[in-house]
């Protein structure tokens, strides 16, 4: 069983999880450090995503252990029996998630959105709340969009606010699932610089991605799952060049 440490965000340990009896993932071991940046690679369909939501507890694995620092997030250490919904609604704070669809509140400006958590589930004043707020959209390059309600941005306007709204909580780690899939091709880029210069002020994130380039440029682990098995984990220097799978080499298209 692993012991888990402060000076790791996130362990997991012989993860599984199944779906109408279909193993869509198998034993999956990782350690995330404080500061750093995973990405997760594989084809559609190789648990990637699956994995992530484990990682906050929005599904359930049938085995395994998940560590966030050095709480479990599946038990109380206490009793042994299952997070009560607050307990595990608290815990749930220091995680960030980022979806591909943005899941901004539609009745909300840009700077309600982001307020929101911090009002309602910090029970912070609406004033500091808003002075939170509105530091993380001008983090993000979103200061001038205040009043703008979802429906008037661009799918990167809207990510980068979707960002803005997971910084204002102060995560421990943030989890991004595909952030740019959704995006047109002209609008990833904005998005992924934003992520970049998080990377450097020492965030801790966990990215499933299609983007390679940046999987390469910013990742201190890569991490490569096929067909719900962790199949390559390693610096991103040696996973794009010298790949120990078969499989991943064939993924980048490297020739032998």
């Amino acid at each position: 069983m692993l012991n888990p440490s402060p000076e790791h965000i996130i362990k997991i340990d012989r993860l599984s999880k199944q779906f109408d009896g279909i193993e869509v993932l198998r034993d999956i071991n990782l350690t995330i450090k404080k500061g750093e940046v995973v990405s997760i690679l594989g084809s559609s369909g190789s648990g990637k995503s699956t994995l992530l939501r484990c990682m906050n507890w929005l599904e359930q694995p049938e085995r395994g252990v998940i560590y966030l620092g050095e709480d479990r997030i599946d038990k109380n250490p206490l009793t042994n029996k299952p997070l009560k919904h607050k307990e595990l609604a608290k815990l749930r704070e220091r995680i960030g998630m980022v979806f591909q669809s943005f899941n901004l509140w539609p009745h909300l400006t840009v700077l309600q959105n982001v307020m929101e958590s911090l009002v309602h589930v910090k029970k912070m004043a609406k004033a500091e709340a808003r002075t939170i707020a509105e530091k993380q959209l001008e983090k993000v390059g979103m200061s001038h969009k205040l009043n703008v309600y979802p429906n008037m941005l661009s799918g990167g306007q809207k990510q980068r606010v979707a960002i803005a709204r997971s910084l204002a909580m102060e995560p421990e780690v943030i989890l991004f699932d595909e952030p740019t899939s959704a995006l047109d091709p002209e609008l990833v880029e904005e998005v992924l610089t934003v992520m970049q210069t998080l990377s450097k002020e020492g965030y801790t994130m966990v990215v499933v991605t299609h983007e390679m380039e940046f999987a390469r440029m910013v990742s201190d682990q890569v991490v490569f799952l096929e067909k719900g098995i962790l199949i390559e984990k390693s610096d991103p220097e040696k996973f794009f060049t010298n790949p120990d799978s078969p499989r991943v080499r064939q993924f980048l298209n490297i020739s032998e």
